[in-house]
């Protein structure tokens, strides 16, 4: 896991350094520049895969490419097994097999890849561009000027490196590639089949291979891999599956004491037999980090900053022992996780639904857990949206999803519960759904750490001024924090996505 950045149209390296230096977070294992006469890339590394030998970036046999990467590629053991008859493998890399890929498929090698990914690669006199398909890893570009006055195209891991002096800022949008000949190119989209008609015990145990399979690809590491545990479903399901593996697995929780997580993340750890950590947040140390948590996540989304609050505690904690971490993202999207999709009355519509909240994921909870792992130089990595079970997933009927009992209660995840049933309690595995920001408690901590800071904010002054849709003093105040932490803010502002429901279930 890393962070890259870089220009194209120029040589201008002071540039792309000052870049480099916005996500010098992101990598503090070490750095490297690649310069040619029409382009520059940079890279900050965060040593996961071959950690003495993969620095980047890397070039082909005849020097005439170069890749940065920021990622991990899963299908790498048998990228590198297939590619080693071809080509002279000079690191045990993952991302110099996306370069040998490159020279002989070219375009068609971000679909080949299974992982996520940001990578860019210069090819002579083109520059190639690629994100994952579900846009795990973060990758903005932006147009501006350089030294010399001539007009460039930017890009980066985070909007912070490039926001300072770019004139346009936009998202990269995930499953798609960029090639200076011929532009953006949609290479994957979030499967738009109907459900596959099979038993409810094929489905099942269909689940329950295809995630157990996704996890194992997920601990593909050359250092200690942990998880983090909140004790709710999903979290506790990668943990226990995670836990098989390895034989001394640290877990890590975070959470107000006494909280709902902070109980059901100690009694899943002594479960599953792992070594388990935890940090009890304080209401003034969330005041303090406060700024620093909003700066990092680019974002002053409530709900958002709400999750990245414990995101950032748990990932402090797991970066004192693990360099990667393994996390839940994902299940609630695929499975029909959420409060509103109890409101759902027509399985087409909650299946079409599933499907869309999946592709929104890139710009609100995996930017959270990118910038807040990130932010402390851990990466983050979610075995539920592995694509191949994201098709798997999606191939199950909405009825499986959110299934009726007898009783009349409608049970969220039932299809994950029953899958990985035996893994843990029965009291974890049938606990009643909670964001992250309420099983840790941080909802009530904040009632009172915010209190005097609203204090001074009319709410529909505020509105008037920013012309934002802002839906609480509370989300006004970190709009408000967002401002102050940037220059020039307004790029990451226009960049800003919301989390929404869809209310037509």
């Amino acid at each position: 896991m890393c962070g890259i950045a870089g220009i194209w149209g120029t040589s201008d390296r002071v540039l792309a350094e000052q870049a480099m230096d916005g996500i010098r977070h992101r990598g503090p294992d070490g750095a490297g520049v690649h310069v040619q006469s029409n382009g520059v890339l940079g890279h900050r590394r965060l040593a996961i895969m071959d950690p003495d030998g993969g620095a980047q970036p890397l070039y082909n046999e005849a020097r005439t490419m170069a890749i940065v990467a920021n990622g991990e590629i899963y299908n790498f053991p048998a990228l590198r097994t297939d590619l080693a008859d071809r080509h002279m493998l000079t690191t045990a890399s993952d991302n110099e097999a996306i370069l040998h890929l490159y020279e002989e498929r070219g375009t068609d090698t971000p679909a080949a890849l299974a992982g996520m990914f940001a990578f860019a690669i210069c090819d002579d006199e083109h520059l190639f561009l690629a994100r994952d398909p579900i846009g795990i890893k973060p990758l903005y570009y932006g147009r501006g000027i350089d030294g010399s006055g001539r007009p460039v195209m930017a890009f980066a891991s985070e909007m912070k490196a490039l926001a300072d002096w770019v004139d346009e800022l936009h998202e990269f949008p995930p499953g798609t590639y960029f090639d200076s000949r011929e532009g953006f190119v949609p290479y994957y989209h979030v499967p738009t089949a109907a459900p596959v008609d099979r038993s409810v015990e094929d489905h099942v145990s269909l689940v329950r291979k295809g995630l157990e399979d996704a996890v194992a690809s997920h601990l593909m590491s050359d250092v200690p891999v942990g998880a983090f545990l909140s004790g709710g479903l999903d979290s506790s399901v990668i943990a226990a599956m995670a836990r098989k593996h390895v034989d001394e697995l640290h877990t890590f929780s975070v959470g107000l004491a006494g909280s709902r997580d902070i109980i059901a993340a100690r009694r899943v750890a002594a479960h599953i037999g792992s070594i388990h950590h935890e940090y009890l947040m304080t209401s003034a140390e969330v005041v303090e980090k406060l700024p620093e948590i909003i700066h990092a996540l680019e974002s002053w989304d409530q709900d958002l900053v709400r999750s990245a609050i414990p995101t950032y505690f748990c990932s402090r904690l797991a970066a004192e022992r693990v360099k990667v971490i393994l996390t839940g993202e994902g299940a609630d999207e695929l499975f029909a996780g959420y409060a509103y999709h109890k409101d759902s009355t027509d399985a087409a519509m909650l299946h079409q639904e599933l499907g869309r909240s999946v592709s929104t994921l890139h710009n609100i909870n995996l930017q959270r857990v990118d910038r807040l792992t990130m932010l402390h130089g851990l990466e983050g990595r979610v075995p539920f949206l592995d694509t191949e079970f994201i098709t798997l997933g999606l191939s199950v009927p909405a009825e499986l999803k959110l299934r009726a009992l007898p009783d009349g209660r409608r049970v969220e995840k039932w299809v994950l519960r029953a899958a990985c049933e035996d893994l843990l309690p029965a009291d974890i595995v049938w606990r009643n759904k909670e964001q992250f920001d309420e099983g840790s408690g941080t909802v009530d901590l904040l009632v009172d750490a915010l209190g005097p800071l609203l204090e001074d904010i009319d709410l529909e002054e505020y509105r008037a001024t920013t012309n934002e849709p802002l839906r609480s003093a509370e989300e006004a105040l970190y709009h408000r924090i967002l401002c102050e932490s940037y220059a020039r803010p307004k790029l990451i502002l226009d960049n800003v996505a919301r989390w929404t429901e869809n209310r037509h279930l």
